[in-house]
């Protein structure tokens, strides 16, 4: 298990398990391209589903692992693990949403004459206990290394949010040409009078709300093309057209709605689509996150926890996002996002949100601007973790 990184590199281990679906996986793979692109380290990326990575390069070929890409080394996470002596820990060791480290790496960690730096890397989270505990230490019980608790977060005292050097500049060339849409548009066969229609992303956990809001739109004012990655919302669109099944390359209609079914992406290639929509539902942590980079209004479908746990988490968000609002506009977003995530009738809340569309893109942009004040989630961990190499 000694990996294939350059060792003029320092060396970073980012473990993680899937939990959501893709998007813990995805959070990582972000984080792991980052940290090699843009701050020159070697990482590996330890992870125990290999089939949701390679859903994230629908590019690459499957590939036993361990696979280099670049300065990145992609590993199946196995148990067991060890044994101990087999295992050479690295100067930075990230455990990603509390996913656990194996015993045989921790016994290699202790090994180690230099200690590695131990992040505890979690969730996102607006609460306000969230920046006081930021950065905080603790010394873990069985192995009396030091590790520390990192948070992604909205405001100063947190860790930030994932974003790449350059981001802006691309999202922004991408979108100031024209035919850029018009060229989508004609790629998913949609018809050239429907250019000027609303359009939509929909990518979000199943939604029994879905079906009614795809009725609003067919039976609405206005065009709204929709389209749909792969992913759990399927079945729940599916419903809504009367079929049991939807895949790929689908496309269907209704009245004043124009869906089509998109395959699975990239990470690259989902920034885009976000970029060229007017409307993204997103869900969970990474496409959330990328919603707000794209400068759009968007709906969050937040991953649901037991005993209501999540909406308590989304309360937070939108206090925050909803502060230099007016107080109609915040009502109305509020109010939308509570339906969407109690999966509750929009009949009200949805034309009140399309009105109020002008006013949310203004304050997408300057929300996505006051957040590009803080810096990064990558080079702020970069930081953290020099200072204490």
């Amino acid at each position: 298990m000694n990996g294939l990184v350059a060792e003029s590199r320092k060396r970073w281990d980012v473990f993680c398990k899937l939990v959501d679906n893709f998007g813990d996986i995805g959070v990582c793979w972000r984080l792991a391209r980052n940290l090699s692109e843009h701050h020159q380290v070697s990482v590996r990326l330890w992870i125990d589903c290999p089939e949701a990575f390679f859903r994230l390069q629908p590019g690459l070929k499957k590939h036993a692992l361990p696979l280099m890409l670049g300065h990145i080394e992609v590993c199946e996470w196995c148990e067991p693990f060890g044994p101990a002596e087999t295992v050479e820990a690295a100067d930075v060791v990230i455990e990603a949403f509390a996913c656990g480290l194996p015993p045989a790496y921790i016994e290699a960690m202790v090994a180690r004459s230099l200690k590695p730096v131990w992040i505890e890397l979690d969730y996102l989270s607006a609460e306000a206990w969230v920046g006081e505990c930021h950065g905080l230490g603790s010394i873990h019980p069985q192995s009396g290394l030091q590790r520390y608790f990192f948070f992604p977060g909205f405001e100063r005292d947190t860790g930030g949010l994932l974003r790449e050097p350059g981001l802006f500049g691309e999202r922004d060339r991408l979108r100031a040409r024209a035919d850029v849409r018009n060229a989508l548009l004609a790629l998913l066969g949609v018809d050239a009078s429907l250019h000027r229609a609303l359009l939509v992303s929909l990518f979000s956990y199943e939604n029994a709300a879905i079906p009614e809001l795809l009725n609003l739109w067919a039976k609405g004012d206005r065009d709204v093309l929709l389209l749909v990655p792969e992913g759990r919302a399927l079945s729940s669109v599916a419903t809504f057209f009367g079929e049991s099944v939807l895949k790929a390359g689908d496309r269907r209609s209704r009245g004043r709605l124009v869906m089509s079914i998109l395959p699975f992406s990239d990470q690259t290639a989902y920034d885009r689509l976000l970029w060229l929509c007017d409307l993204n539902f997103v869900r969970g942590e990474d496409s959330f996150v990328r919603a707000q980079w794209a400068e759009k209004p968007f709906v969050w479908h937040i991953y649901r926890q037991n005993e209501g746990v999540h909406l308590i988490k989304l309360e937070a968000f939108l206090a925050l996002y909803c502060k230099d609002l007016d107080s109609a506009s915040a009502a109305t977003v509020c109010t939308f996002w509570r339906e969407w995530n109690r999966e509750q009738s929009l009949a009200d809340a949805w034309p009140r949100l399309l009105a109020a569309m002008p006013v949310l893109e203004g304050h997408a942009r300057r929300w996505s601007e006051g957040l590009a004040c803080q810096a990064d989630l990558a080079s702020q961990l970069v930081h953290f973790c020099e200072k204490r190499l």
